[in-house]
């Protein structure tokens, strides 16, 4: 076997051997068991220093220790390798929600969006962000986006028949929610929702009739 071969072989099996390595990480992640994912996580790293899974599985095993910092760093590290690591951005993001930095919270998860607009932690975590800044103005196109790809999504049905609603626009806020209960009808906060939605829609239906009878007649 020449050497060029070899190096392709040894190549191939290092490859493999880093995707086992996140995969394990990963695993343990969803688990709970981050010691054992950050020991994955490093190895992973070791093996293949450009890649910014590694990193961004680090910045996820420090934000769920409360490390902010660390998962700051690591997150940060990802971005630089990717300039288009979503992840990394949507961690970036979470890191400054839980520091009530939510300036630079908003800006992360708008930049995770742009490169992706299927990351729903990013999204939940714009509407969140933007429950605490008092603007809505971007959310809504999101949630929007994300919902034409996932139309059956609850957790997103919801804040967005709450912004609607909240816009004025109460036939697509009342809409929303009546799908919503159509898959769950058991969602307490979309039954009350909806029961704010028809108010309104009555109150602007009467306030209509009043005008076109106090309208002087020709």
């Amino acid at each position: 076997m020449d050497m060029t071969q070899d190096n392709v072989n040894q190549q191939h099996d290092s490859t493999q051997h880093y995707e086992v390595l996140q995969e394990m990480g990963d695993c343990y992640t969803s688990v709970g068991r981050y010691n054992q994912a950050q020991q994955y996580y490093e190895k992973a790293a070791v093996l293949s220093p450009d890649e910014p899974e590694p990193y961004v599985g680090l910045g996820v095993v420090a934000l769920q220790q409360g490390a902010l910092e660390d998962a700051q760093i690591a997150f940060r590290v990802a971005c630089r390798l990717d300039a288009g690591c979503a992840k990394a951005y949507a961690g970036l993001g979470m890191v400054a929600q839980q520091r009530a930095d939510y300036k630079q919270a908003f800006e992360m998860y708008l930049k995770c969006l742009d490169l992706d607009t299927d990351n729903l932690i990013a999204l939940l975590g714009l509407f969140q962000t933007s429950c605490q800044m008092g603007s809505f103005s971007q959310v809504t196109h999101y949630l929007e986006v994300y919902l034409d790809m996932h139309p059956g999504d609850v957790s997103v049905m919801f804040p967005l028949a709450a912004l609607y609603m909240k816009d004025g626009r109460f036939a697509q806020s009342r809409r929303v929610l009546l799908d919503l209960l159509a898959l769950d009808k058991n969602h307490k906060d979309a039954a009350d929702l909806l029961e704010e939605v028809e108010h309104s829609l009555a109150q602007t239906r009467q306030m209509g009739t009043e005008q076109i009878a106090c309208a002087p007649k020709r």
